[in-house]
This record gives C-alpha cells, sequence and structure tokens, in this order.
C-alpha cells in the first residue's frame, strides 16, 4: 500500500526548494490525482510538446517507464512467470507514451497530410476514456498541442497542461492545468522540469510504494 503521506512530502519538498510554486501546488496535487486516478482504472498516460517541450516529453516519459528515484522490482508473480534471469534485470513501469516518438508516422502525415493535426492524429489511435493526455506548451498556444487536447477530450479522454504566462488558449480545454509562474520561455521550462519530476515521485510512491 502507499503511504499518503509520504505522496504528500514530495510536493511539500518541492515548494521548499522552488518556493515560486507555492501558488501552483493546488493545481500540481490535482493533476497527481488526476493522473492517479487514470492508472488506477487502467488508463496510460501520452504527452505532447514543441521543441525543448519535447524533450520534457520524452523525458517525463522515461522516468515513469522505469525506476526514478528508488528500484521498482516486479511483483513474485511476474517474476515467476518471466524467470529469475529475465525478472532480475526490469524494473516496475507506468504506462506512458511519448507522441513526440513515432518519427516515421508524422513525418508521413507532415508530408501526406498537415503537420500541425499530427498530435491529433495520434490521439486519436493510441488515446481511450481512461487515458490522460497531457499537452507541454509553454505559451499555451501551441496549435499542434491545442488540436491534440481538443482531439483527446472528444475521445473522452481527461487532459492535463503544463504552461506559463496567462495560461493562453490551452486552459479551457485541460481538465487541470499547472501555469509555471513566469513569462519567459526560458523561465517557464526551468519550472516544469522540478514540477513534472515531482509528480514521478509522487506516482512512484504511490504505485511503487518504499518498505516501512
Amino acid at each position: 500500500m502507499s503511504h499518503p503521506s509520504r505522496v504528500g512530502q514530495h510536493l511539500s519538498h518541492l515548494l521548499k526548494r522552488a518556493p515560486a510554486l507555492e501558488t501552483s501546488a493546488p493545481a500540481i496535487q490535482a493533476a497527481f490525482d488526476l493522473l492517479r486516478d487514470s492508472l488506477r482504472a487502467g488508463g496510460k498516460i501520452l504527452i505532447c510538446g514543441n521543441g525543448g517541450s519535447s524533450s520534457d516529453a520524452e523525458h517525463w516519459a522515461g522516468e515513469l517507464l522505469k525506476g526514478f528515484a528508488q528500484k521498482r522490482p516486479l511483483g513474485p508473480a511476474l517474476q515467476a512467470t518471466l524467470g529469475e534471469s529475465l525478472a532480475s534485470q526490469l524494473q516496475g513501469s507506468l504506462p506512458v507514451i511519448p507522441l513526440s516518438g513515432f518519427t516515421a508516422t508524422r513525418s508521413a502525415f507532415a508530408n501526406d497530410c498537415n503537420e500541425e493535426y499530427a498530435y491529433a492524429q495520434l490521439v486519436l489511435g493510441l488515446a481511450r476514456p481512461e487515458d490522460v493526455v497531457i499537452g507541454i506548451t509553454t505559451s499555451g498556444n501551441a496549435r499542434n498541442v491545442l488540436h491534440a487536447l481538443t482531439t483527446a477530450r472528444a475521445l473522452g479522454a481527461k487532459t492535463l497542461a503544463l504552461t506559463g504566462g496567462t495560461g493562453g488558449k490551452v486552459l479551457p480545454l485541460a481538465d487541470v492545468a499547472i501555469v509555471a509562474p513566469a513569462s519567459e520561455v526560458y523561465l517557464i521550462q526551468e519550472l516544469h522540469l522540478p514540477i513534472y519530476h515531482c509528480l514521478c515521485l509522487m506516482l512512484e510512491e504511490e504505485f511503487f510504494p518504499t518498505a516501512d
């Protein structure tokens, strides 16, 4: 079982390291609740962004697909099925897809159709109602991210946005929006990193709790 106090401690520690995020704390907690509930229901997480935010999508996904701050040994049943030699080399994982991947699909779509809708096309094919689609956009106005979240909502999936400044056009499309309290792109990006690292810590504690 997870320890709610330990999960909450990660957010407290984040605010000590980055007090500028104090105003974002309720949204970060809401984002954790959204992601936790989706994963508990058998859903997955899809993440998209552009430029540095595309790298953040890959980074965030990687931290959830393998161990982040602690070991994630496989459960006994799976260990028995896989065998010790294979199971000992693997780590517990959460289902996350960075939409910034799919290089061949996205380049084909850009060539044959309209690149602005490439993320929306991937969401259309991959997202289900139990999933969460995350859009990272420092301005809140990246058109391809807006199309992706619009498509997610049409499919009944939940949506989470990481943005900055005044929030931008993404706000009405997000079930939860975390607005980094900065206006310069690089400063927003510098705040996005500790935000999603905190969410990684919280989710890891929830699904792979440390022993007493």
